[in-house]
C-alpha cells in the first residue's frame, strides 16, 4: 500500500476535486492522493432549487470514483489528526500518511447540537433545511397551508451568503400560486444586522422584501427550537431592528430572547470547523485552517495550503469562491515543486452568491474582500447589463449554465 505522496489532498469536495485535476492538468506525473470518506459528491447550490420543487435531487449527485481524476489515488478513508512537524496525517483506517505538500480541503461541519432541540427536530415535521434535506423542504412548503412561515440566518461563517433568502423568496413565490400567500407571514430572522453586505446587491434585495411583505427581524440569533408548542428562542440585541408587513406574527419576551411562533420553519445549522481541523495544529484560535488570505499557504507550515470552507479566508464560503482559489492553489504548487517557490498568482477574495427571488428570477452578487460589486464581464455576453438587478436570464445560468459547468469543467480543472 502506498503511504508516501507527492501532494496529498484532504477532502473529495469541490476544493480538493479542482485541485487535484488542476495540478494533474499540469504535470500527469504528479504523485497525487485524496483522502475522501465519501462514496458520494454532491453539487450543494442546485439545493435551494430541490428545496422549491425545480430541480430533481438525483442530478446533484455523482459517485466519488466519477468525479476524481484518473491518475490521482482514492484514499477511502477519513483524517484523525495532523503531524506538520513530520509531514503526516494519521487516517481511521490505514494509519499514517506522508507527503511533501498538502492540501486541506475537507469543507465544513453542520453542528446541530449548538441550538436546544435541533438535533431532535431537523428534518422533521414542519422543521426543514435545505442545507441537510432539500427533499424534506420541498415536502414542507408544498404542504404549507397558511401561518407563520418561519426562515432563518444564523451568524457567519456559514456556507452561501444567499441560501437562508434564497428558498424564502421562492416559497413566497410557491405560496403566491398556491393560494395560501392571502392567509400567511412570512419572517426572515436573520442574526445580521443588514440583509446582504454588498450595498448593490442589499439595494435591490429590501425592494424584493418590501414587494414581497416578508417581515425581517434583524440581530436575531436561534438558540433553541420548541417543536411541541412551536416556538423557535433566539437571542436579540437591545437595537435589533425590524421591518414589519402584513400578517398577525405570534411572539414572546423571556430576558434578552424572543420566541417566534411558527407553522413552518427553514433553518440553517450553525456551521463550524470539523471536529479534527479544530483541534489540529492548523487551525486558528476560532477552530479554521490559518492561511494567508491571498497565497492560500498556511501561515506557519509553508508545505501546506487549505481553501474552500475550511479556511480562514475572509470572505463567503461558496463554490464560486473555491471556482477562483484552486487555481491559485495549484499554480503556487506547481512552482514550488518546480523552482520552490510561490508563483504570482493571488487570490483576491472573490466569492459569488445568486440570489433567486422568485421562479425565473436571479441576481447574482460577485464581490472581492473589500465587498465590493464585481460583476463577471462575460455576463454581457448573455446580454445582462446589470447582475445586481433580477433577470431570467441569470435564473438560466444558475439552473442550466452553472451545473453543466460545474460537472464539466470545473471539476476537471479548467479554469472557467
Amino acid at each position: 500500500m502506498k503511504t508516501h505522496y507527492e501532494i496529498l489532498i484532504i477532502g473529495g469536495g469541490t476544493g480538493g476535486i479542482m485541485t487535484a485535476s488542476g495540478l494533474l492538468r499540469k504535470d500527469p506525473d504528479l504523485a497525487v492522493g485524496i483522502i475522501e470518506p465519501s462514496e458520494t459528491h454532491w453539487y450543494q447550490p442546485a439545493w435551494t432549487l430541490v428545496g422549491a420543487g425545480t430541480y430533481n435531487y438525483e442530478r446533484t449527485k455523482r459517485s466519488m470514483a466519477d468525479v476524481i481524476p484518473k491518475k490521482a489515488d482514492w484514499i477511502k478513508d477519513s483524517v484523525v489528526s495532523f503531524d506538520p512537524e513530520d509531514n503526516s496525517v494519521t487516517t481511521k483506517l490505514n494509519g499514517i500518511y506522508t507527503y511533501d505538500y498538502l492540501v486541506v480541503a475537507p469543507g465544513l461541519k453542520l453542528d446541530t447540537s449548538l441550538v436546544e432541540g435541533l438535533p431532535e427536530t431537523i428534518d422533521q415535521g414542519v422543521v426543514c433545511s435545505n442545507y441537510t434535506n432539500p427533499n424534506h423542504t420541498w415536502d414542507v412548503i408544498k404542504n404549507f397551508k397558511g401561518g407563520t412561515a418561519l426562515f432563518t440566518q444564523p451568524p457567519k461563517p456559514y456556507k452561501c451568503g444567499g441560501a437562508p433568502q434564497k428558498i424564502m423568496y421562492l416559497a413566497d413565490d410557491h405560496f403566491r400560486r398556491s393560494g395560501v400567500k392571502k392567509k400567511t407571514g412570512i419572517v426572515f430572522a436573520s442574526a445580521s444586522d443588514i440583509i446582504f453586505s454588498v450595498p448593490e446587491i442589499a439595494k435591490t434585495l429590501m425592494k424584493v422584501v418590501h414587494r414581497k411583505g416578508i417581515n425581517v427581524k434583524f440581530n436575531h440569533e436561534l438558540k433553541k427550537i420548541d417543536s411541541v408548542k412551536q416556538i423557535a428562542w433566539f437571542k436579540v440585541t437591545p437595537d435589533f431592528e425590524e421591518i414589519n408587513h402584513n400578517g398577525a406574527i405570534d411572539t414572546y419576551k423571556d430576558n434578552s430572547f424572543v420566541g417566534i411562533k411558527y407553522d413552518m420553519i427553514h433553518l440553517v445549522p450553525p456551521n463550524t470547523p470539523p471536529d479534527f481541523i479544530k483541534k489540529s495544529p492548523l487551525a486558528d484560535e476560532a477552530g479554521w485552517v490559518d492561511v494567508d488570505q491571498y497565497s492560500l499557504q498556511h501561515k506557519k507550515y509553508p508545505n501546506i495550503f487549505s481553501l474552500g470552507d475550511v479556511s480562514n479566508l475572509p470572505t463567503s464560503k461558496t463554490g464560486a469562491a473555491i471556482r477562483k482559489q484552486a487555481p491559485v492553489v495549484v499554480s503556487n504548487l506547481i512552482r514550488l515543486v518546480e523552482l520552490q517557490k510561490l508563483s504570482n498568482k493571488r487570490y483576491d477574495g472573490y466569492s459569488s452568491c445568486p440570489f433567486v427571488t422568485g421562479y425565473g428570477k436571479m441576481v447574482l452578487a460577485e464581490f472581492d474582500y473589500s465587498k465590493k460589486f464585481t460583476p463577471d464581464p462575460k455576463l454581457k455576453r448573455m446580454l445582462i447589463k446589470d447582475s445586481s438587478k433580477e433577470h431570467w436570464r441569470l435564473w438560466i445560468l444558475k439552473k442550466y449554465i452553472l451545473p453543466f459547468l460545474y460537472w464539466n469543467m470545473m471539476l476537471k480543472g479548467k479554469e472557467v
